[in-house]
């Protein structure tokens, strides 16, 4: 026990790795909070379809060498956030569709571009790094951690802002409308912080496993309690637990950062299965 305590400490003594914990527990703690609406909602699928949208915007902001992929990278994938939420809610087009076309092609687009305008000599590894968060949550600069810790303050305060309103929509949009909420414009909200959260997420986990830290934490508070306010302060311990003992685990036994942490939510899954709800 004292030897992982000395190397924790010896590990946090680097900036890196503690710019990596805070960025993991604020995009947690988002990804959490908003991921209870999508899974009530049944818009899970989002969450999927943007993480390739965003690698996509990200090999071509890449391609067009921008000095902060940022400017390309949020825009797009707020885009396309807001029309994939609308293909989810008209039943002329179906929301799976939506999703098949925009990850496949995203994906394609997105490798191809870096295949045939490489920026570096390493192709393969600059694509598995943005994939699965091999190793970009630890080359986190100081600027990075403070564009981080504002996006995320300002989404933590929309959903406290607009709590009952959120609640109304996710459970009876039609009620809500019926009682003068902007659900078009709440809709819009929700989908563009959706793609705010997956843009954070995606030097943390990857693009291919940013739908686990919606979905999982979400799942799993819904396995033990069933008020929708227990839920989503259950659904953010879970989160942000998880992302910590994911990261912790990932130092000590230098595994990569992003799978780590889906492990660590699977198996929280499996044990809140277990137990009876509250």
């Amino acid at each position: 026990m004292s030897s992982i305590i000395t190397s924790l400490s010896y590990y946090f003594s680097f900036p890196f790795v503690r710019y990596a914990l805070i960025v993991g527990v604020l995009v947690a703690l988002c990804s959490a909070l908003f991921g209870v609406i999508l899974v009530l909602r049944r818009f899970s699928f989002i969450g999927d379809g943007l993480s390739h949208a965003a690698f996509g915007a990200l090999a071509v902001s890449t391609v067009l060498g921008v000095s902060n992929e940022l400017y390309v990278v949020l825009p797009v994938t707020a885009v396309l956030a807001v029309i994939l939420l609308r293909a989810g809610q008209k039943r002329k087009v179906r929301g799976d569709a939506a999703l098949a076309m925009v990850s496949v092609g995203a994906l394609a687009i997105g490798y191809l571009l870096l295949n045939v305008f490489p920026a570096s000599a390493n192709v393969s590894g600059d694509v598995c790094s943005t994939l699965f968060g091999a190793t970009s949550i630890l080359t986190l600069t100081p600027l990075d951690v403070t564009v981080c810790a504002v996006l995320s303050a300002l989404v933590i305060l929309l959903f406290v802002l607009f709590y009952n309103r959120i609640f109304a929509v996710t459970f009876d949009e039609n009620f809500a409308e019926g009682t003068g909420v902007r659900t078009e414009l709440l809709n819009t909200v929700i989908a563009v912080v959706t793609a705010v959260i997956i843009v954070l997420a995606m030097k943390f986990v990857g693009s291919l496993l940013i739908s686990a830290l919606i979905v999982f934490p979400a799942l799993s508070a819904m396995r033990v309690y069933r008020s929708f306010r227990s839920v989503v302060v259950c659904a953010a311990i879970v989160s942000v637990g998880c992302a910590a003992l994911g990261i912790v685990a990932s130092v000590l036994c230098s595994t990569p950062v992003g799978p780590s942490i889906v492990i660590v939510n699977i198996l929280c899954f499996a044990v809140f299965s277990v137990l009876k709800p509250v």
